[in-house]
């Protein structure tokens, strides 16, 4: 990948690389935006195979980070961090403290928080070096768990494009398909069984299965099936592009809201679930919620304040899907065209 290249930097303003030999640590932190604000977006912690694919897989998150803070009406730019390294063999104490120096010495242009391979725990360590860090512990004050919150935005953005969709907001008997109880979907089935949803669930975690059927008394269906179930709704909940040229034919239900990232393999796929007349509500879009708690602790947490704005996703999504009407486009394409005017007029008014 060329460095200063602008098509392999996609807008990208900053990527820092930082290395501490003493600890371990290999770090990138991609800032793909700041127009709106400080960049927020998670600390992801994975083996990656090699340098460059953790720098695809940061540049494409934070670009995402910048599209999700803005639909969701945040005073945040767009960043993302990636350490390299399986976290049950590296991650150390010591470690998330050089971390924490990495991200201190951005001078607050980005801030961070937990994803995947990271933890409450993990931010509060990197806290020690740095303020610029959100998702902490509520037991010191931070926002905690954001899962909760995430998966009643994504109810929220569910049934909002349900009363779209099906002309009713009422889900008693409606069929949906949960791919992934994990933190999110767990939460996220407990809200469809409340609301009187017929549900079908698969993990690749049979644990997380056996604990959804037993709690909740919805039905396990086979991984391999779960995406190409006769439902209503299909929700996401646990891989990233999942809807390509293969799997879009094979699909069988009206509506998509799920909750994990990128769920589509590439923007062309959005026009091909519209010509299926499949409604896709953009993921950026639905699963806001955990970006909406961590970043109200930066105002100092409230919890009913943050619920309220999570509940909003539900308006946000219907204003998606009838801007996409009124403009013969995807969702997709609705949701990225509101985003990016409400980030030119941020730059408008800046001037810069």
């Amino acid at each position: 990948m060329g460095v200063f290249s602008s098509a392999d930097r996609d807008g990208h303003t900053h990527v820092l690389y930082g290395a501490d030999d003493a600890s371990g640590l290999r770090a990138i932190i991609a800032i793909h935006s700041t127009a709106l604000g400080p960049a927020l977006g998670g600390t992801r912690f994975y083996p990656y195979t090699s340098d460059d694919e953790a720098l695809r897989d940061v540049l494409r998150l934070s670009k995402g980070m910048t599209l999700k803070n803005a639909a969701a009406g945040l005073e945040h730019g767009g960043g993302k961090a990636v350490i390299i390294g399986d976290p049950r063999q590296i991650k150390t104490e010591a470690l998330l403290l050089a971390y924490g120096r990495m991200i201190e010495s951005l001078g607050g242009r980005y801030i961070t928080a937990e994803d995947v391979g990271t933890t409450i725990e993990d931010m509060e360590w990197v806290r020690q070096e740095t303020k610029w860090v959100t998702g902490t512990s509520s037991a010191n004050g931070g926002s905690g768990d954001p899962s909760p919150a995430t998966a009643l935005g994504l109810f929220a953005s569910m049934q909002a494009a349900a009363g779209y969709v099906f002309g009713s907001t009422d889900l008693i008997g409606r069929r949906v398909a949960v791919q992934g109880v994990g933190k999110v979907g767990m939460d996220y089935v407990g809200l469809l069984v409340e609301a009187g949803a017929d549900v079908l669930v698969a993990d690749t975690w049979e644990p997380a299965v056996d604990r959804a059927v037993e709690r909740y008394g919805v039905k396990e269906i086979p991984t391999q099936d779960i995406l190409f179930a006769d439902v209503d709704i299909l929700s996401p909940c646990a891989l990233g592009a999942v809807f390509d040229v293969k799997s879009i034919p094979k699909l069988n239900c009206r509506l998509i809201v799920g909750s994990a990232n990128n769920q589509l393999a590439s923007d062309a796929d959005a026009q091909r679930l519209a010509e299926r007349d499949i409604v896709y509500v953009p993921d950026f879009v639905a699963n806001a919620g955990g970006v909406i708690n961590v970043a109200d602790q930066l105002h100092g947490y409230d919890r009913e304040r943050v619920m309220a704005k999570v509940l909003e996703l539900g308006h946000r999504t219907t204003e998606i899907l009838a801007a996409a009407d009124s403009l013969a486009i995807t969702p997709n394409a609705a949701a990225i065209r509101m985003a990016n005017e409400r980030i030119k007029a941020a730059i408008n008014r800046s001037g810069s």
